[in-house]
Order: structure tokens, then sequence, then C-alpha cells
């Protein structure tokens, strides 16, 4: 029998709600987390990462790894954020001779984009975010997918 965990709809009206969520949402962690962030192109996932880089601390530029695969963000001498663009992958094996199994540590967060583009090659997501577009706003939606997961969702809950 599989647990269920939470998951949430909300409207974010503006490109600073989304980030203001994803803040909330760092926030709650402890930066040991998957995050898969799905969504059409444009649909804020890029957004959602600065967000949630910027609730982590993180307060240099945050662009999108479209072209490197990956970008990374320090978070203090220990913690890392790891930010994946899958976009441009054409075969999830790429991943494997990119040494993918290295950024999943137990120490990190990482953000990964298009992770649809590597079924397979990815270890299971803590939470997933699903973004899509809903007149000028986005609706997300987050499901945790472990207890970990779980945790941190209820960690954002008001008191």
């Amino acid at each position: 029998m599989s647990e269920k965990f939470s998951s949430m709809s909300v409207f974010l009206d503006s490109e600073n709600e989304l980030e203001a969520f994803a803040t909330r949402l760092a926030r709650a962690s402890n930066l040991d987390l998957v995050i898969f962030l799905k969504g059409n192109l444009g649909a804020g996932k890029t957004t959602f990462a600065r967000g949630f880089l910027r609730g982590s601390g993180y307060q240099g530029l945050v662009k999108s790894p479209t072209y490197t695969l990956v970008e990374p963000y320090s978070h203090d001498k220990d913690k890392n954020i790891y930010h994946f663009d899958l976009y441009r992958l054409s075969h999830g094996e790429e991943l494997e001779f990119a040494g993918i199994r290295d950024y999943f540590d137990g120490q990190s967060a990482c953000l990964i984009e298009w992770p649809e583009k590597a079924e397979g090659y990815l270890p299971e997501p803590d939470i997933i975010c699903q973004l899509d577009y809903h007149g000028r706003g986005r609706n997300l939606r987050i499901s945790a997918m472990t207890e970990k997961g779980e945790h941190v969702m209820l960690g954002m809950l008001p008191n």
C-alpha cells in the first residue's frame, strides 16, 4: 500500500507572488531536497528556481541553465543548490556521462526543469511543482512525493 502525501493548488497572480511562494518553500526546507519543476515554456520554472534560491540566502544572479544543463549555487560551505534545465537533453543517458549521480549527495537541493526528458535517470522527487498559465497568472500544483517533501510542505503552513 502506498502512502498518500499532501498536495495543494494555488493561484499566483504575478511573477513576484511565484517567487515569494518558492522563497517560503526554501525556508521550510533543509536543502536536502529534489524538486521537479514541470510546465510549458515560459510557465515560470526558472522564476520558481530564483525564488527558491533567494529563500535559501543566495543573492547573486540566477540564470537559466538551458545551455549548461546545470548551474551550481553555493549556499554555504556544506550546502549547494543545483538548478538543472533538461530542455535540450536528447536522451536521459547523457546525464550518466555528465556524472548526474554526484549531484544527489543528500546534502544539496536539486531543482530540475523538464524532468520528463530524463525519466529513469533521476532519483524520485521529494516535491513536484506543476506550473500552468491561467490568464496573466499561474496555477501552481505542488505535491509531496516523499515523507521529506511532506515535512517541507507542512512547514509552509501558517502557525
